[in-house]
């Protein structure tokens, strides 16, 4: 997949394309249905086809103090969209400039000059420019083909709309599978490992310790993961991740650790893909470090039982994912 940059433009062969617009938080099952659209019409014109994203998010961008409950971060996000077929990417950075951009200058900077499109695909609902105040009709007018697609439903769900924001809500309570099913896949964070406290190395359990982008807050627990490095299909290890503060020990600092099952590894600066798969228990205060340790043992079965018998959804992403290729 192509990344477009000032630096790197977009090169002849792919110029000409299908451009699908949004911020495709999540690259949820939502978006899916949409990138979905883009590729076909791509194939059957026997064009290339590439998707326009912004970041940061544009909620980030204007209420800075906020922190953002992000679905995927930039990398992770580039990484879906390869999965999903994208030729090429062009992510758009969304600053004070932008905002004050009129829509047809948006359109003749991000779509005409910089892509060449021939047509754009977008949701229902998507709104551009200063003050949201272009649509699909400025798209028309100013000479570009436009498909729009309408909201997408879960036909299993009550002919629930798939949503980033009713995403977040299920991971804050701890609803894994509710949120695996409006993603497409086991929700993912993506970091590199730092060194941490090595806390967990004094009691028996070493950990990975992942940064988290401000403003990801999943219910804060213990979960049964899996993990691999970012970039490499195999292997694919079976963890006991960790989100919280470590009441036990009154550190008031958001962590994300993940212990590996039957591995014992040195994981520092590398990237690591960590696939949420079910919460075994919300986060509690022990009364001792012996209490915890034996909570912890207990942890790692549940982990490793739920894990071994763990079968990827029948979704595109779920199976990719499983085998490690996101």
């Amino acid at each position: 997949m192509f990344e477009v940059t000032s630096e790197n433009p977009l090169p002849d062969k792919l110029r000409g394309g299908i451009a699908a617009i949004g911020n495709f938080d999540g690259v949820h099952r939502g978006h899916q249905a949409l990138l979905a659209q883009a590729k076909a019409i791509a194939a059957k014109e026997g064009k290339p086809w590439g998707v326009v994203t912004f970041e940061p998010h544009p909620r980030a961008f204007f209420r800075p103090e906020q922190p953002v409950f992000r679905l995927t971060s930039q990398a992770l996000k580039l990484r879906l969209l390869k999965a999903l077929g994208a030729d090429f990417v062009s992510v758009v950075t969304f600053d004070s400039e932008l905002a004050s951009l009129r829509p047809e200058a948006f359109i003749v900077q991000e779509l005409q000059e910089k892509l060449g499109a021939s047509q754009v695909i977008a949701g229902f609902d998507f709104h551009f420019g200063a003050g949201r105040k272009g649509n699909a009709d400025t798209l028309r007018t100013m000479g570009l083909k436009v498909t729009t697609v309408a909201e997408v439903t879960d036909e299993g769900a009550g002919h629930m709309a798939f949503s980033s924001s009713n995403i977040r809500n299920a991971l804050h309570q701890g609803q894994l599978r509710q949120a695996a099913r409006e993603l497409g896949y086991d929700w993912m964070i993506e970091g590199t490992v730092v060194q941490g406290d090595q806390r967990g190395r004094t009691i028996g359990f070493p950990t990975a310790n992942i940064i988290v982008e401000p403003g990801v807050e999943p219910a804060r627990g213990i979960y049964a993961t899996f993990v691999h490095e970012a970039g490499k299909a195999a292997p694919i290890w079976m963890g006991a991740g960790y989100f919280g503060d470590r009441p036990t020990f009154n550190t008031n600092r958001t962590f994300f650790e993940v212990f590996l099952l039957d591995q014992t590894l040195d994981l520092y600066g590398r990237e690591l893909l960590v696939s949420f798969v079910e919460l075994i228990r919300l986060d509690q205060s022990f009364t001792s470090v012996e209490a915890l340790i034996a909570q912890m043992t207990a942890d790692c079965e549940s982990a490793r039982r739920i894990l071994s018998r763990y079968v990827p959804a029948n979704l595109p992403l779920a199976r990719l994912q499983a085998e490690g290729k996101i």
